[in-house]
């Protein structure tokens, strides 16, 4: 198995102060997708960076590391493979599925 790209005592560290009420949606989300907080932020932000094309080649070395699971994987590579366009979709359509959900409970 190989070792994690970073790890929390090498990774780097950065306070950021959220609005109110942001650090609860942020955890309701994170939960919903089975992450800690601390790794949605992270993939939201990878997200981002991968849509404005800042990230792409960087990526591609995490696809296969010991954090994702094999159906993690093989998402990635699905999506990965997906135009811009649709890729968007996909992410509005599990955004607004979440919300949904979160409005339920």
């Amino acid at each position: 198995m190989k070792q994690a790209i970073y790890s929390s005592r090498t990774a780097d560290k950065f306070v950021v102060r959220l609005p109110d009420g942001m650090r609860e949606r942020i955890a309701d989300v994170a939960r919903n997708h089975h992450r800690s907080m601390n790794s949605e932020i992270i993939a939201r932000l990878e997200q981002s960076l991968v849509q404005e094309g800042s990230l792409s080649d960087e990526l591609s070395l995490r696809l296969d590391s010991p954090e994702l699971s094999l159906h993690e994987r093989e998402l990635l590579q699905r999506f990965r493979q997906l135009s811009r366009r649709q890729q968007n979709a996909l992410v509005s359509l599990i955004a607004h599925d979440a919300e949904m959900t979160a409005e339920e409970a």
